[in-house]
């Protein structure tokens, strides 16, 4: 005799069944907006990247499109241990890659075992850089993957560890004269793990123990929130219609500002607008401004 099923029973099967069907944006395989661009690079199941170095090869991935604004993020799972000299980077760069060249980085500095993991992020406006600012992490990014992101609109550039706003530049190049912001040039997604043993850990003191070697860097998370630029693109990318271009994301919230000055109080150990001795006195003019 065949067991009898409760309609309310049926119901939430069928209903999970259903919800199970729904792809959500997370689950955005990685070969829709990304192509490995070189080294060893594994996708599993589609959901995955892990990129790792060794002393033959690093490894690296691009997306397939340019943009012109959107909220960028990739989920991220350092490699553990002794990680001295191994950079690990999530970032936006233009094309071509000449002396003009835009760029928004998140880079991974590796670490010596027992040591918190430095986090730098840099902005490179037409090929001038040197705009460092390196915080302590208050988390083992090895342990499990945490969330990486970057707003950039014509408003404002914020960069995110998790929900904390760990960098923030407003665009004031319409009323500061010389104000450096990425506004005029679309970029593509990078990521890739590298040899940065010359600096990246200790002044380049701590460099890769290749004994130690593989080095394995996890990314997920490969939908993309962002406007394609390009000829065939119906919307402008700097379009008030697009979620990310709203009111909301063109000044840094209250809530956001409070996160913002506690992590720089407790986190940040370097800021180049603070670093007089380096420029001679002579500070670059978004220096005058809030970092």
């Amino acid at each position: 005799m065949a067991s009898k099923v409760c309609p309310w029973l049926l119901l939430a099967l069928v209903l999970a069944a259903v919800a199970g069907c729904v792809t959500p944006a997370e689950g955005v395989a990685f070969d829709e907006n990304y192509v490995a661009q070189w080294g060893h690079l594994q996708v599993n199941q589609g959901m995955e990247a892990d990129l790792t170095l060794d002393q033959s090869s690093g490894a690296g991935f691009r997306s397939k499109s340019m943009y012109g604004s959107g909220f960028f993020h990739m989920r991220m799972k350092l490699p553990a241990g002794y990680t001295a000299g191994v950079v690990t980077t999530f970032y936006l760069i233009s094309q071509p890659e000449d002396g003009g060249r835009d760029e928004v980085d998140f880079e991974f500095l590796g670490t010596k075992d027992g040591n918190p993991m430095t986090l730098q992020t840099n902005i490179v406006v037409n090929g001038s850089g040197y705009r460092e600012q390196r915080l302590h992490l208050w988390f083992d990014p090895a342990a499990d993957f945490h969330d990486y992101k970057i707003l950039w609109n014509p408003y404002q550039l914020m960069m995110f560890v998790d929900d904390t706003p760990v960098r923030v530049l407003q665009n004031l190049t319409a009323t500061v004269p010389g104000y450096p912001f990425p506004a005029k040039q679309t970029m593509l997604i990078r990521a890739s793990i590298w040899d940065g043993s010359d600096w990246a850990t200790d002044k380049g003191k701590a460099r890769v123990d290749w004994s130690k070697a593989p080095f394995t860097a996890g990314y997920q998370g490969f939908n993309v929130d962002a406007c394609i630029a390009g000829a065939s693109a119906t919307t402008p990318c700097d379009s008030p219609t697009l979620w990310w271009n709203g009111v909301g994301y063109r000044n840094i919230t209250t809530e956001r500002r409070a996160a913002y000055d506690g992590m720089k109080r407790k986190y940040r150990h370097y800021n180049y607008c603070a670093d007089r001795t380096r420029f001679n006195n002579t500070m670059p003019v978004e220096c005058s401004y809030e970092q």
